[in-house]
């Protein structure tokens, strides 16, 4: 069964792969804080929020893969297609009253498995 939370991640991938940014402010808490661990940033606040996706150069399209969740953690494995280089995705998502409080996110450059390990794996 599907958590009111899921719902919420579900209606952010719909409104980044429809390009309205807008309707973030519906999902995320005004005080909510986005991480991005790789590169050591963190972004504090709708305003610095709105300010970035609406300044992106361009916004990918969001392949979900996997949504788990349990009480006010949602976690969303997905692809990141910038009509170019793919990203492969991991968002943590940690609510508060039915809105997005956190978001953590990881994602890493696909790239071709090692020939050597072939025998022992399968591809996907």
């Amino acid at each position: 069964m599907e958590s009111a939370n899921e719902n919420v991640v579900k209606r952010l991938v719909g409104c980044l792969n429809d390009r309205r940014v807008e309707l973030m402010d519906e999902l995320f808490h005004e005080d909510a804080v986005m991480h991005w661990p790789q590169s050591g940033e963190l972004v504090r606040g709708a305003e610095n929020r709105r300010a970035i996706y609406n300044a992106f150069p361009q916004l990918p399209t969001i392949t979900p893969r996997r949504l788990v969740s349990g009480g006010d953690l949602v976690v969303l494995e997905a692809s990141l297609d910038y009509e170019g280089p793919t990203y492969e995705t991991v968002f943590i998502f940690e609510f508060r009253d039915g809105k997005i409080a956190t978001e953590t996110a990881y994602w890493s450059e696909a790239f071709e498995a090692p020939a050597w390990r072939a025998q022992w794996v399968e591809k996907t």
